[in-house]
């Protein structure tokens, strides 16, 4: 999975990131909320962990935006030096999953993201995972489609697997580069177009099955549950316009 972690002391982002690792996850460490929250509106991530005080944000003024902007289902783990009731409280209140104290126990660390990862896809953790006509079943690395066996290669199996496990979400090209290629992959935005264009015609992904995979300008791809008479995605794609921004696109959650 992949992790974005806010906390002004790079010691400490160090020592989430080995901890995270551990547990096979990517963490990536912004030590100050501009650049944490640029992050947020560029690429996508499955989790946050957030320090409860920073020089130039507070913690629960930053999770409200994160609420605001990407919804409820993003968990939210944030991290404090001293157990206070009203801070718990509202840390909660503005929208966290759950709370852990500094300094961090790795283990309690580690079972405390796994459970939260778990409730928030549990798709992930299927032995097998049907979506409409498409069957998918990991450990055997097979896929079908009306009880017909589709070959794929290895990178567009995984590639696949992931969107189907990720629906509705929109996904960040950098995601699903270092997902599918990893972290030390040489793939680029166009290969990774190219395993895009590949799969929509394998799988045959468009309304009349019932599934529909489309570039969202400047982002990534998103697949989505399509009805059999809509003919385009609700969001924009690929060469439309960017949205002008505004004011409360700036760097300071409002």
């Amino acid at each position: 999975m992949r992790i974005a972690m806010l906390d002004n002391e790079p010691r400490q982002i160090e020592r989430v990131r080995h901890t995270m690792a551990e547990i096979g996850h990517e963490c990536h460490g912004f030590d100050d909320g501009k650049s944490f929250l640029r992050a947020l509106r560029h690429q996508s991530f499955d989790m946050l962990i957030l320090d409860w005080q920073l020089p130039d944000a507070e913690g629960p003024d930053v999770v409200r935006w994160i609420r605001k902007k990407l919804g409820q289902r993003l968990p939210v783990l944030f991290m404090a030096k001293r157990r206070k009731g009203a801070n718990m409280v509202e840390a909660l209140t503005a929208g966290a999953d759950d709370f852990v104290l500094e300094p961090i126990r790795p283990a309690e660390l580690q079972a405390r993201v796994a459970a939260l990862l778990r409730r928030a896809y549990p798709a992930q953790h299927e032995s097998e995972l049907v979506v409409g006509p498409y069957r998918f079943v990991p450990f055997k690395r097979t896929l079908q489609f009306d009880g017909e066996a589709i070959v794929l290669k290895h990178r567009e199996y995984e590639l696949a697997l992931f969107m189907f496990r990720n629906i509705g979400r929109v996904l960040s090209r950098e995601h699903l580069l270092e997902t599918v290629w990893g972290m030390g992959g040489a793939a680029s935005s166009r290969s990774l177009d190219t395993h895009m264009s590949r799969l929509r015609s394998k799988l045959d992904l468009r309304p009349a099955n019932g599934l529909l995979l489309s570039a969202v300008y400047r982002l990534g791809y998103r697949l989505d549950f399509m009805d059999n008479n809509t003919p385009e995605p609700p969001y924009p794609s690929a060469g439309t316009a960017e949205p002008a921004r505004t004011a409360s696109e700036g760097a300071t959650p409002s």
